[in-house]
Order: C-alpha cells, then sequence, then structure tokens
C-alpha cells in the first residue's frame, strides 16, 4: 500500500517558497504519492486556482487530509490555510511534521510551536530540509 502524503505550503498567504515547494515535493515522492503537487506548481499565485471554485477547493482538500496517511507542512510563510489543515489533520490523530525555516525578523506561531502533537523541525538549507525529512520518516517506524 503507497503512503498518502498531504504537503502543505501557503498558497494565497504568499508564494515567496514556491520553488522551495517543489523541491519538497519532489523528494517527498520517494516516500509514497504526494496528493497535493499542485502546491509546488511555479504557475500557480497568490490567488491559488483560478479554474475552481472556493467551496471545490475547500472540499478537494479536506478529501485529501481525511485520506493521507501523514501531512509534512512548510510553515515559513504564514498561512490560514496550512493553519487549518495542520488542526483538522490533529483531529484525525495523524503524524504531522512542520518544517520552519529560522528567520530573525519572524517567529513562528505558539499554536503550532507549542503544539505537542506537532513534530517541529527547523532548518537553515535545502538539504537540512531534506535530512529532516528523512530522519523524520526513518524515526517513524509506523506509517
Amino acid at each position: 500500500m503507497t503512503m498518502k502524503i498531504y504537503f502543505a505550503g501557503s498558497i494565497r498567504g504568499g508564494r515567496e517558497d514556491k520553488k522551495l515547494y517543489l523541491q519538497l515535493i519532489q523528494h517527498l515522492a520517494k516516500y509514497g504519492q504526494v496528493l497535493t503537487e499542485h502546491v509546488g506548481d511555479q504557475k500557480l499565485s497568490d490567488f491559488g486556482e483560478d479554474s475552481q471554485s472556493d467551496d471545490w477547493i475547500y472540499n478537494r482538500d479536506i478529501s485529501w487530509v481525511q485520506e493521507c496517511d501523514i501531512l509534512i507542512a512548510e510553515v515559513s510563510t504564514p498561512s490560514l490555510g496550512v493553519g487549518y489543515e495542520i488542526g483538522k489533520t490533529e483531529d484525525m490523530n495523524k503524524k504531522i511534521l512542520c518544517l520552519y525555516k529560522d528567520q530573525p525578523d519572524k517567529r513562528l506561531s505558539a499554536m503550532i510551536s507549542g503544539n505537542p502533537n506537532v513534530k517541529i523541525a527547523r532548518y537553515e538549507t535545502l538539504k537540512d530540509a531534506l535530512t529532516l525529512i528523512d530522519n523524520f520518516f526513518k524515526s517513524s517506524h509506523k506509517l
């Protein structure tokens, strides 16, 4: 059975990290099916998916949250949607890894960093982030 991974990253909250998202998604694909590959789409703007209604996107994404085995989120760019997805995933008792790039002028939300059900992995470089992902999968013996 193929592991299903929900990758969460900012869309409407800002697309500054879209290249990083694509690289993370490509790396995650070696562990299973990434349900949310579109988050790494380099053509996707801050306005998101223009061809779909908000209702349609919500229903699709909630369905994917229900279907996934694990959620990996890049949370350096604050996003209401990503926070919501993390909360819904937590309610379903699924494993959650949040990657956060330390920045001198920003702090991670206490609702994420203070949550004992969320694994926080701080990184500086893409290589660091990929190593943290690898270590998370190695240490998560029952995924």
